[in-house]
């Protein structure tokens, strides 16, 4: 079944927050894609009658079985798209989220199992985010904020929630990516910011919103 960009759109939204929330409502898919709530109200049922969504009557509605598979197919598109972004073309990681959104409309299977092979089958984005492989499956990361890490405790980055390109712009200027080792030198009760010290690098200061969306690895 072929699917429009503007679908796919959705379903990936729908996806995205579910991760957040069990059962999506129309005000929060409305706020989540810009839109208004009536045009988000026209998909949903444009989506009910492809059998990709179950609705809960006064709860909302959420992907079922095979709206998942489809989301996850966009997500595995876009995250090698980024991966190949980055790895193979050299763009920075706070520059190759928007071309990736265009590129994961692109739905051929050959291509995308080719670009997988050129790859080597990466197993996570260039933010951290694990790939679904051609059934969907992936391995999910052990890993915690780093708000939650003792003073004192050396770490290495896995993954960050907030994928804004000022998010990653702050990043790029302390040097943290993904695989970077850092260290919690000191915890500040006052507004939950923390100091840490990037490999040889002079210590930082990160507020707690930051520390909050930047994941490190945990056993």
């Amino acid at each position: 079944m072929n699917f429009s960009v503007s679908e796919e759109n959705y379903i990936k939204s729908i996806y995205r927050l579910q991760q957040q929330q069990e059962v999506v409502n129309t005000n929060s898919l409305a706020q989540e894609l810009n839109t208004r709530a009536a045009s988000v109200t026209d998909m949903l049922k444009k989506l009910q009658l492809k059998k990709l969504l179950d609705y809960e009557k006064y709860r909302g509605f959420k992907l079922n079985a095979a709206g998942n598979k489809i989301a996850l197919t966009i997500v595995r598109r876009h995250r090698l798209w980024e991966y190949f972004l980055v790895t193979k073309l050299g763009f920075e990681w706070d520059k190759v989220h928007a071309i990736a959104e265009e590129l994961e409309h692109v739905s051929s299977i050959e291509l995308i199992q080719r670009l997988d092979s050129f790859l080597d089958h990466p197993q996570t984005d260039p933010h951290g985010d694990p790939i679904p492989d051609v059934h969907g499956k992936f391995t999910p990361i052990k890993q915690l904020n780093l708000g939650e890490i003792p003073e004192k405790k050396s770490v290495i980055v896995s993954s960050v929630s907030n994928q804004s390109s000022e998010m990653l712009e702050l990043l790029n200027h302390n040097n943290i990516k993904i695989g970077t080792g850092l260290r919690v030198i000191k915890r500040f009760a006052f507004d939950g910011s923390i100091e840490i010290k990037v490999n040889k690098q002079a210590t930082c200061i990160l507020s707690e919103q930051v520390s909050k969306n930047i994941f490190v690895y945990h056993d």
